[in-house]
């Protein structure tokens, strides 16, 4: 399958599922080797190689927890050892435990950063001598529209997605002169199996509030994501993607 990315390794976290799924597919159809990671649900992760190969793309699963930092370093090696490269890395990864403040435990503080946040971490930090020899690389980072409006019940899961935004900017300067760019993409209301549940009145409600008329669907953030890691991006770097409909400006 041949495109902007021909032949480009990139590294998809969390990509089993919904938008990360959306996202590796993308990828995928725009040429690059897509190395699909999971942590646990290993027939969602061999669901979305095989459409990825069904539809003429190249692909590889990598399962490792991207809170581990050993975990995330021996897998970005396995990969270069692999492909000789790794060109993209999209951090997708992502969970959240809501509770009002009074009632949010610190152990699911610390799972929530742990994921959200030490992942994208951990594997910007695993990917970037990589990407620093071959002085070429492109990093973007999920955030939300949580981390800049805030959200109650969702302390944590804002404090992380905030935090993110910070260490993009902060990695976009440090590895811009090695023609490495460090960007966000960051949803709002998207279409997934928990929106799917809500009750009619209640995604009516959300609906209201978008400028736009609608929730979000995967396809929207993969195309953000799809743009920024393109070679022709390169101009563009630290900055946060907004893909919410309007319902943020």
């Amino acid at each position: 399958m041949s495109g902007p990315l021909q032949d480009q390794v990139a590294l998809v976290t969390g990509a089993a599922r919904g938008i990360g799924r959306t996202v590796a597919s993308h990828l995928a159809q725009a040429g690059a080797i897509v190395v699909i990671n999971y942590l646990r649900n290993t027939t969602a992760a061999e669901g979305a190689l095989a459409e990825i190969t069904a539809a003429g793309g190249r692909g590889a699963l990598a399962q490792f927890d991207v809170a581990d930092t050993n975990a995330v370093n021996a897998a970005v090696g396995r990969v270069v050892e692999q492909f000789g490269r790794c060109d993209i890395l999209v951090n997708n990864a992502g969970m959240t435990i809501d509770a009002l403040l009074l009632r949010l435990k610190a152990a699911d503080w610390d799972a929530v950063m742990a994921v959200n946040l030490r992942g994208t971490f951990n594997c910007t930090k695993g990917v970037a001598r990589t990407m620093l020899r071959a002085r070429y690389g492109r990093i973007v980072n999920m955030a939300s529209i949580i981390g800049s409006m805030g959200n109650a019940g969702q302390a944590a899961y804002a404090a992380a997605k905030a935090g993110i935004v910070g260490f993009t900017k902060s990695m976009a300067r440090e590895l811009a002169s090695r023609n490495i760019t460090v960007n966000a993409v960051a949803p709002g209301l998207i279409e997934t199996e928990m929106t799917a549940s809500l009750p009619e009145s209640t995604r009516t409600g959300y609906v209201d509030l978008i400028p736009v008329g609608r929730l979000g669907k995967a396809v929207d953030v993969a195309e953000a994501v799809l743009f920024l890691v393109r070679p022709e991006s390169g101009y563009i770097t630290g900055q946060v993607i907004g893909v919410n409909g309007g319902l943020y400006m």
